[in-house]
């Protein structure tokens, strides 16, 4: 079926209520790209990676901690003090590694001639990685689930190793929670027993493929925020997880 043909048969109030939740966000997004851009000049090379995590409790719920606010309060900041040339997205879902989610990379420092404005190109570039970034959330919303492990897979085979060492924004709460494996249910309380739930996952689904990347979380551990001792296991885990094993470096700046 041609794409005319299905948009023809969509509802205008569908289509309406759609674009009343879709576009505050994008405006938003848009005005603080506008506001952390930089002026142009030297090349933008730095390979970046955006995971969004679609999951319930990403909500915008008492006990969610509001993936949609999160990416808001983070996605430019981190373009523009990463330096990002390019970046490529993931979604968290019940299985974020074969999910059908999926958006195009987006060339932040794109082509350009003697006559080109960089600086109005760089913000458009980073005003259509954030509609991208929201197009991957949504989407994500409609599979539930929340396979952190997998999404991390997915974004070290993404992501290009061309242009330094990769970084990523993880915009999730880290709950791994997928049909087969869920961290709430696990003994985290000591090293040796977060060792064997990482043996575990290891074993099952191999590591994540972002040694030598820079991973910036958004959100890890908010559900344990008034448990401060349970708080401490759970980043302790994927600090372990992610340094320890995968051998990634792990940077709480954007940690809201």
């Amino acid at each position: 079926m041609s794409h005319s043909a299905r948009t023809a048969g969509r509802s205008p109030v569908r289509a309406a209520r759609r674009l009343a939740v879709v576009v505050p966000l994008v405006c938003a997004l848009s005005a603080l790209v506008s506001c952390t851009q930089g002026e142009g000049g030297e090349a933008l090379t730095t390979p970046c990676g955006v995971v969004v995590d679609g999951s319930g409790s990403a909500a915008a719920v008492k006990e969610g901690f509001d993936s949609e606010a999160k990416l808001k309060d983070s996605l430019g900041e981190f373009l523009t003090d990463q330096k990002c040339g390019t970046v490529d997205f993931a979604p968290i879902t019940r299985s974020s590694r074969s999910s059908s989610c999926r958006q195009s990379q987006v060339d932040l420092d794109p082509p350009h001639d003697a006559t080109t404005d960089r600086k109005v190109q760089r913000v458009n570039a980073q005003r259509s990685a954030a509609v991208a970034a929201l197009a991957e959330l949504t989407c994500a919303r409609k599979q539930n689930g929340s396979d952190v492990w997998g999404a991390l897979a997915r974004i070290g085979e993404t992501v290009p190793d061309d242009g330094g060492a990769p970084k990523v924004l993880v915009v999730s709460d880290f709950d791994q929670a997928d049909p087969e494996f869920h961290l709430s249910r696990q003994d985290l309380t000591s090293e040796a027993k977060r060792a064997k739930v990482i043996d575990t996952l290891v074993r099952k689904r191999g590591l994540p493929g972002i040694k030598g990347m820079d991973v910036f979380p958004v959100g890890l551990g908010m559900q344990y925020s008034a448990k401060p001792s349970r708080a401490d296991d759970f980043e302790s885990f994927w600090t372990e997880a992610l340094e320890g094993r995968a051998k990634a470096h792990v940077d709480n700046r954007y940690k809201r």
